[in-house]
């Protein structure tokens, strides 16, 4: 099945309103990119006005909480990212997972909340260093999806995000042949629940993708894209990454 290229920069806890002209910069590579999705996770200080610049590319937050309101001081929930322009969500990147104890159930609950308010969701899952060096990272990775995976999940609303917690900011990625190992898996994961849907869920690799291994990574079949850090917060480290996958 033809799964068109789906490519978001999650600039984590980076971006002010000075880097607003770096967002309208992607904004007009993604309109010379038409066969690619693409967009920036902002902080959520920043979705509002970077909504307002971003032109062919999407505006997205990185996180929301399970609940649509309540006394839960610091968190952000599904209506008010969508209120400030946001039309995806992060929810389970491993930083969350584990600096705030996210669990997998916590994980599902916030894709639910997001797919109520109308937000697309890139749902995130990954191995630690010692359970890929014990050889068990495709097994640990597929039950952490279907025990993350919301009631309903369906590709014209989620997508999958694969990162090696080891791989994220380090510069480290694994061998190609492990990332399409990995992609294999979990697409057939996907099928024992979702059934033929899973053919058509877009699923990114995410950790140290950069200019200089996009190609190579999203020539994989089984890669549909890539959630991008680092290289996705000027216009400049974007650009090739987006144009690998067009």
């Amino acid at each position: 099945m033809g799964r068109r290229k789906l490519v978001v920069g999650n600039w984590k806890m980076n971006g002010l309103r000075a880097q607003l002209p770096e967002i309208a910069a992607i904004g007009e590579l993604a309109g010379q990119h038409p066969a690619v999705e693409v967009g920036l996770c902002v902080p959520a200080t920043l979705i509002e006005a970077a909504s307002g610049v971003s032109g062919a590319a999407f505006i997205g937050g990185q996180d929301c909480h399970q609940k649509a309101s309540g006394a839960h001081t610091g968190c952000v929930s599904a209506a008010m990212l969508k209120e400030a322009g946001a039309g995806w969500v992060i929810v389970g990147h491993s930083e969350r997972r584990m600096d705030q104890g996210e669990t997998d159930a916590d994980i599902a609950a916030k894709a639910l909340a997001a797919r109520a308010e109308g937000l697309k969701v890139i749902l995130c899952v990954g191995e630690s260093l010692d359970v890929r060096d014990a050889g068990n990272a495709e097994s640990v990775v597929s039950a952490q999806l279907l025990a993350s995976l919301p009631e309903g999940a369906a590709a014209d609303w989620l997508a999958i995000a694969y990162e090696p917690i080891w791989a994220i900011g380090t510069g480290r990625i694994p061998t190609m042949e492990a990332v399409e190992t990995m992609h294999v898996a979990l697409r057939a994961a996907l099928a024992t629940k979702i059934g033929a849907e899973a053919d058509g869920m877009r699923i990114l690799y995410g950790g140290s993708m950069n200019g200089e291994n996009a190609a190579e990574l999203m020539a994989i079949a089984d890669v549909d894209g890539g959630l991008v850090g680092g290289a996705s917060l000027t216009a400049g480290k974007f650009a090739p990454v987006i144009a690998a996958a067009g």
